[in-house]
């Protein structure tokens, strides 16, 4: 498969980023990763091809990519362009393909839907906290299925799937990847399937824009009641991935940091009405149009946030460390509540040995703003925390090295070159 290893060979390398460059011009958007992999997952539904635009060049990705090629199907990759043709489809993902990457478990909805038994090896936990699987599970038992977690495999098997009513309501919150699973699976079962609790998420949307173009019956998708009358069969269909809302949050977050001006082009200005309304309550210009957004200093001292991480449309969980980048300079107290994953505060430490002062109570971190960060040697712990620091190290004084930069490779498609494009002083070197 040309190109399904684009991102690995990185993977040793670390980040250099010179603080106090401003940032200025425009730059496009890439595709959204958690919309390329469950989309990626679904062409799995059919034995036709499917024709996937805008896929990010991601580990994560290619590592999805590299999956469906264990499973059987066909992978042809030209720039941005996947072509996937699932003819013969076995129904076992193992450890050893699976165990890079939580969102692997998305092919088990495909693949109970078509083969009605899967088998996918448990990919491990996140760094960022618990986030089980068991709605996902849950889910497929009330489509008939029977469900066993044995040896670190979870095991599902359905001579017939029968639409039923699936409650996805947890103590978590929506769950995302879980909508995607059961939809997924419910598209191909007999009936109607009414998905109670869903997840609203603009990538659960695309999903479902995806399966309906393949020949599935979706209504309600982007509201908390999902129905789904399930079909004999899908076919093919070409599809262009939306633009990624996480990566479009985190540049305007550097233009707010340290921009002149910089407008985002490619965008979905809604998908992030959360993070666009923060930065204008902080102080900030934000101007959009139907598809760019523009941030830029509004000639006053930025102020203090209050900010709580919701499940969409709240504010993200995913943007909350770039955030707490940002308020560590902004005069006053700022405080960011935790709602999502209270446990998601591990880059803290590593922007307070760059001069931030950060203190946690429960799942509130309170950040009192500081006049300069200074560069220092930092460690990535997951995606997010990763971009963080980069985006400090902007504004630092000094040269910030950020290491474990393959979390990086994971979310963000040459994340060092379109700010490098933006005036950034940034280099990528070996370890």
């Amino acid at each position: 498969m040309q190109g399904a290893l684009g991102s690995s060979s990185r993977s040793m390398d670390k980040i250099l980023v010179h603080g106090g460059y401003p940032l200025s011009g425009s730059i496009k958007i890439s595709g959204s990763k958690n919309s390329a992999l469950p989309i990626i997952a679904a062409s799995l539904l059919t034995r036709d091809p499917c024709v996937l635009h805008r896929v990010p060049d991601l580990s994560d990705t290619n590592y999805m990519l590299q999956i469906l090629m264990h499973l059987g199907a066909e992978v042809e990759r030209a720039s941005g362009t996947v072509t996937v043709k699932a003819e013969k489809v076995e129904s076992i993902a193992p450890y050893e393909i699976v165990r890079k990457m939580r969102a692997s478990v998305c092919v088990l909805g495909p693949l109970l839907g078509r083969c009605k038994e899967a088998t996918v090896s448990l990919p491990g936990g996140c760094v960022i906290g618990d986030r089980p699987i068991d709605l996902h599970l849950k889910g497929f038992q009330s489509l008939g299925a029977a469900v066993r977690v044995e040896n670190g495999n979870v095991k599902v098997f359905a001579p017939k799937l029968t639409g039923a009513i699936v409650s996805l309501r947890g103590k978590f919150g929506p769950t995302v990847l879980g909508t995607d699973n059961v939809m997924m699976a419910a598209v191909l079962a007999e009936g109607t399937t009414v998905i109670e609790g869903a997840a609203a998420e603009p990538e659960v949307c695309d999903l479902a824009d995806f399966l309906n173009k393949m020949g599935a019956k979706i209504e309600g998708a982007g509201t908390r009641r999902i129905i789904i009358e399930g079909v004999h069969e899908l076919h093919g269909a070409e599809h262009h991935i939306i633009p990624d809302r996480i990566e479009t949050g985190t540049f305007l977050v550097a233009g707010a940091i340290c921009g002149k001006g910089i407008t985002l082009n490619r965008v979905c200005p809604g998908h992030v009405a959360s993070v666009t309304t923060a930065l204008t309550e902080a102080g900030y210009k934000v101007v959009t149009t139907e598809n760019s957004i523009s941030v830029s200093p509004n000639g006053s001292v930025p102020k203090a946030l209050e900010l709580v991480t919701e499940p969409y449309p709240g504010f993200p969980t995913d943007m909350q460390a770039q955030m707490c980048a940002l308020l560590s300079t902004t005069e006053g107290i700022s405080t960011i509540t935790e709602n999502v994953f209270p446990q998601r505060y591990m880059h803290l430490a590593e922007l307070k040995r760059m001069g931030a002062q950060v203190q946690i109570e429960g799942a509130t971190a309170i950040i009192q703003g500081v006049e300069r960060l200074y560069g220092a040697p930092v460690m990535a712990s997951d995606l997010r925390a990763s971009a963080a620091l980069v985006l400090a190290g902007l504004k630092a004084d000094g040269v910030t090295e950020v290491r474990r930069v393959y979390h990086i490779d994971r979310g963000y498609e040459h994340l060092d070159e379109k700010l490098s494009e933006l005036g950034a002083h940034i280099e990528r070197v070996k370890e």
